[in-house]
Order: structure tokens, then C-alpha cells, then sequence
């Protein structure tokens, strides 16, 4: 369907536009500029949105605020917010009286005039991405970038040309009731995450798989072949099935080998024209065995779209995504790095074993209902102080005391990031690393990782 169809198809509907955050905001916008009856929905108070709810009423747009924000939805159509479940009692009771509930990202999906690359997974999808996206435009292509990640896409489809290419990253809770897939598809790995919201790990698996489950034989699927859980996909998707490994050689896709020169490993690349080294690993320079791992599936995924020297040139320079292992600065000696998006056990294991040295770990933040026995024996290894704050601080120290491993490693608790820098400053030396990265979602103090990134660097660059 094209975009002004899309759009003509709600005249003398009402709609409901459930959460007025920033990834709903542009699609309320639009659907109120086309003169569209909308109602938008959240659980914030007229106060706490502040002068946007007179905003928004101005330009007629009605809404229903607080506790009741999901009583009685009526309303023809209805767009979930991304975090939201589909299966929630009062979205459920809408449904069964008429009501047609998507998201916004089901409808770009819908309406996009162009091919579509989209990532997933338990960690890496972030970065992964935006290597993606980054080397396209680096050969010269016009690239889109929106998902969970840049910005939402739908109220920008009218501009969009077929040529272009549209580049997304995924949640779980985005691809939970998606009916469409990627023409290229990227599952980075999967690991327990967000059993706060899933009802189990299987649900989740279900969720993430929904990537590439509505591909047809034309399209293209890139799974990680050392993980356990994405190599039981090669088998189940319908297009053209891509791998990359660190362990192994694949058929197809991307694998770590020893380069040309044998003095150091590659990436390589094959395909149907035979295999080839594409990217020394000295040449990245983001640290990090998982930024190896990120390259892979995103080298992969632009194979016979963008030249490798092109992928040589953007390695060597691109210095990753804000709030990922990012260095925020040296002082005395010490550098401090925002590692904002680990909001995982895995992704804080990753960013541990990116550093030779033994490092300063501020931790903690909410539960999600998952597994952190992992996380004790890396950080017994790997740290030489453990600062807590947060809901999970109880649990990070209980899998470091309770790890074989354990020597007595000193662990702080703190009440928030003032006293944690604070401390951790106290404590290093020339030489130290200090690194933020909570294994566990922001939600118990912030709004999301990347508030919570910033006030810790507003913290850092602070210090005199």
C-alpha cells in the first residue's frame, strides 16, 4: 500500500495513539495534519507532560490522561507503544469490539517504498546497525535509520524514493505481532533478556525470530552460527541464509580466519564468487571482541552493496555509538568510558573482556527477571573495585561473592552516581579505567539507558 492510500484509509476514523513518547509523537502529528480524530493515550499526568498537552489539544487532538488511560478504548484504530504487550486485558477487550490495534512500525512496514535491512538480538543490535547504515551511506547511498534506534520512520515514508534503503533496528517488543519481514534480516545472538515483559524465554526467542519468519525466497537471513540458539535458524528461514562466525567457516556469510600475511586474523567474506579477506582485525577500531562480532554480521549484511575498501576505510575510523564502551575522557591519567547501553549481564561481560586491565565497575540499576550467575566469575577476573547502585545491586554482589572465583573482591554500595564517581575517582590511579556499565535496565532511576549515559558523563566532565 503506498503512503497517501495508507493515510487516506483513516478518514471518518477515530484513532487512539497509545503512549506520547518520542516514538509516537511524529505519527500523532501526521495523523492530526491529515485531519484525523485522534485520541492520544498516557499513563503521564497533564503535569508531567507540560506544555505539550496544550500543544497538542491545540491542534485538536484529544486526550485521556493517568491511572485510566486504557479504560474503555473504543476507537476504530489503535497503536500500541513499542514497550506495550498486544495481549494486555484492555487491548485485548478492544479488539474483540472492533478495534484494529498495530504500532507504528507495523505500519511502516507497510507503506516503506523501499527494500529494508533490519537488525535484532540480545546484545550488539545497537552498534551493528549503525555500522550498517554507516557504510551504505559511505557508498554513497540515501539510508533511513529509525527503529529503535535514530528515529521513527512512518511520518518521513512520503519522501522516501525507491532506491533508498531503510535501515532498523528491532526490539522483541516491536516484532512481537509483526505480519512483515526484512528483505535483509540480521539476528546478532540471543540470551534471556526482558523477562520482565515476556512471559518466558520462549516467547521472546518467538518474538526475535519474527524478523525473518515473513521473508519470501528472495530475501536474506544473517544468524550467528556460534550462538545456541540463532544456529537452530539456518534451516527454518526461506531465503537466502547468511552466517558469521568467530569459531568457524561458513558456507555463506562471514567468518574469522588468520589474514593474507598470517601475522594477525581477518574477517573474511564468501559467497557464490568464492571467499575473500575483506577487514584485518588491527584495522578496527572500536575494541572489543563482540565489535569483531558486530562487523561480521554487519559485513554480511551490505556483502555486494557496499566495496570492501569502503568497509576498510569506515573501520579504521568509526569510533563507535555514543553510550557503547564510549571514552568520555581522560583526567589524571584515568579514563572514564559510558557503557550506558549494557542493561545485561552479556552486554557488561562484553565490555569487561574489551579491556586488558582489571577496571573500576559502577553497576546496577532494574531487574528484568533474569539470570546474573554469569556475570560474578567475569567480574571477579576483570575488576579491581565494584561500585552498586540500583535495584539489582543486591543480586550483582550475590553472583561475585557466591562465584568459585571469589577472592574478596571489594564491593561498594552507593546511593547514586555523584557518590559513585566520587568514590571510583578517589580510588584509581594513573593507568585506571572506570567504566559505567550497570547490567540492568535504567527504568528504577531513568527514563532509558541513554538519559542514564548522559548523566553519568555529565557527572564525569563535571570533575575539575
Amino acid at each position: 500500500m503506498k503512503f497517501e492510500e495508507y493515510l487516506s484509509s483513516f478518514r471518518g476514523k477515530t484513532v487512539a495513539v497509545i503512549g506520547i513518547g518520542v516514538s509516537n509523537r511524529p505519527l500523532i502529528e501526521l495523523l492530526l495534519s491529515r485531519g484525523v480524530a485522534v485520541t492520544a493515550c498516557d499513563k503521564k499526568n497533564r503535569k508531567d507532560l507540560g506544555t505539550l498537552a496544550g500543544e497538542l489539544e491545540g491542534k485538536g487532538c484529544r486526550l485521556r490522561l493517568g491511572p485510566d488511560y486504557l479504560k474503555d478504548l473504543t476507537e476504530d484504530v489503535i497503536f500500541r507503544t513499542p514497550g506495550m504487550r498486544f495481549d494486555l486485558p484492555e487491548l485485548t477487550a478492544a479488539v474483540e469490539r472492533g478495534s484494529v490495534l498495530t504500532s507504528e512500525m507495523e505500519a511502516f512496514f507497510e507503506v516503506c517504498p523501499c527494500p529494508t535491512i533490519a537488525v535484532t538480538g540480545s546484545d550488539g543490535k545497537t552498534t551493528t546497525t549503525t555500522i550498517i547504515a554507516e557504510l551504505l551511506r559511505a557508498a554513497g547511498k540515501t539510508v533511513h535509520l529509525g527503529g529503535n534506534i535514530g528515529h521513527p520512520l512512518l511520518a518521513e515514508t512520503g519522501g522516501m524514493r525507491e532506491e533508498d534503503l531503510a535501515v532498523l533496528e528491532l526490539s522483541s517488543f516491536q516484532l512481537m505481532t509483526m505480519t512483515r519481514s526484512p528483505h535483509i534480516a540480521v539476528i546478532t545472538n540471543l540470551s534471556p533478556n526482558h523477562l520482565d515483559v515476556h512471559r518466558d524465554y520462549a516467547e521472546y526467542i518467538a518474538a526475535k525470530e519474527n524478523i525473518y519468519t515473513h521473508q519470501s525466497a528472495g530475501d536474506v537471513a544473517i544468524f550467528n552460527r556460534d550462538n545456541e540458539v540463532t544456529h537452530l535458524f539456518f534451516s527454518k528461514a526461506k531465503g537466502e541464509v547468511r552466517g558469521f562466525s568467530r569459531r568457524e567457516s561458513v558456507e555463506r556469510g562471514t567468518f574469522l580466519a588468520p589474514d593474507s600475511s598470517g601475522a594477525g586474523e581477518a574477517i573474511w567474506a564468501t559467497n557464490d564468487q568464492g571467499r575473500r579477506m575483506v577487514l584485518p582485525i588491527a584495522g578496527i577500531k572500536l575494541p572489543g571482541v563482540h565489535n569483531v562480532e558486530n562487523y561480521m554480521a554487519a559485513i554480511a549484511a551490505v556483502d555486494g552493496l557496499v566495496p570492501d575498501r569502503v568497509i576498510r576505510g569506515f573501520a579504521g575510523s568509526f569510533g563507535g555509538v555514543e553510550h557503547r564502551i564510549e571514552l568520555v575522557r581522560e583526567l589524571d591519567g584515568v579514563r572514564y568510558y559510558n557503557d550506558s547501553i549494557a542493561s545485561s549481564p552479556n552486554r557488561t561481560i562484553a565490555g569487561l573482556n574489551a579491556f586488558p586491565e582489571k577496571v573500576i565497575l559502577i553497576a546496577g540499576g532494574k531487574d528484568k527477571g533474569i539470570s546474573y550467575d554469569s556475570l560474578g566469575p567475569v567480574v571477579n577476573e576483570h575488576v579491581k573495585l565494584l561500585i552498586l547502585c540500583g535495584a539489582t545491586a543486591g543480586v550483582i554482589r550475590a553472583s561475585v561473592e557466591q562465584a568459585e572465583n571469589y577472592g574478596g573482591l571489594e564491593i561498594a554500595d552507593v546511593e547514586d552516581y555523584h557518590q559513585a564517581v566520587s568514590l571510583a575517582r578517589s580510588r584509581a590511579k594513573a593507568g585506571d579505567v572506570i567504566i559505567l556499565s550497570p547490567a540492568s535496565t535504567s527504568f528504577d532511576r531513568f527514563t532509558n539507558f541513554m538519559e542514564r549515559g548522559k548523566v553519568f558523563k555529565e557527572i564525569v566532565n563535571g570533575l575539575s
